[in-house]
């Protein structure tokens, strides 16, 4: 795989990306992944989610969103929600670790959990959250970034294929703060 440069995309750039994340999000989904979506599941309706339920809340600062691109193309991608309630705002919820499924063993996901940490730990949070399918791959790579299970809900969501209803482990990781 060619090498990957991380960053974070910002608002007045969220369009030009639009495409690449649809398509990262539809390629995802198609492949299995519990994202919130099931099948069929059209790039259109990926694009949608972005523009509608993601682009907002990052122009308003309730998330920030980062990427891992390939020669220029978005191949990856994770949420860090920010805008929690007020008795909630020692932490942050890494969301929608999404890669590519042509992208995937390279340290792409990895790279994106450190760098989403280490911007948690900047501005002051203590506490990481996050839910993923019992089981996935994505449990073993959380869980060797040092996430704890809190704990599993059965049958918490319906598969993408909608051939099953799945677990969800909740997993958190406390950091130190920086001062």
């Amino acid at each position: 795989m060619a090498p990957f440069e991380l960053c974070e995309l910002m608002p007045n750039e969220l369009e030009r990306y639009e495409n690449d994340l649809a398509v990262v999000l539809q390629a995802c989904v198609a492949n299995g992944a519990s994202v919130g979506f099931v099948l069929p599941f059209s790039i259109e309706e990926a694009a949608a989610y972005w523009r509608t339920s993601v682009f907002p809340s990052v122009r308003q600062g309730g998330r920030l969103l980062y990427a891992a691109k390939v020669q220029g193309r978005v191949v990856a991608t994770v949420h860090l929600v920010i805008d929690l309630l007020p008795n909630q705002r020692h932490r942050t919820e890494v969301s929608k670790l999404l890669v590519h499924p042509a992208c995937r063993r390279g340290g792409i996901a990895r790279a994106l959990m450190m760098i989403v940490e280490e911007k948690a730990r900047r501005i002051g949070r203590s506490l990481l959250t996050l839910d993923t399918r019992t089981g996935d791959h994505a449990e073993l790579l959380y869980r060797s970034l040092g996430f704890q299970t809190a704990g599993i809900l059965p049958g918490f969501a319906l598969s993408a294929d909608q051939d099953r209803f799945d677990a969800t482990t909740y997993m958190y990781k406390q950091l130190p703060v920086e001062a």
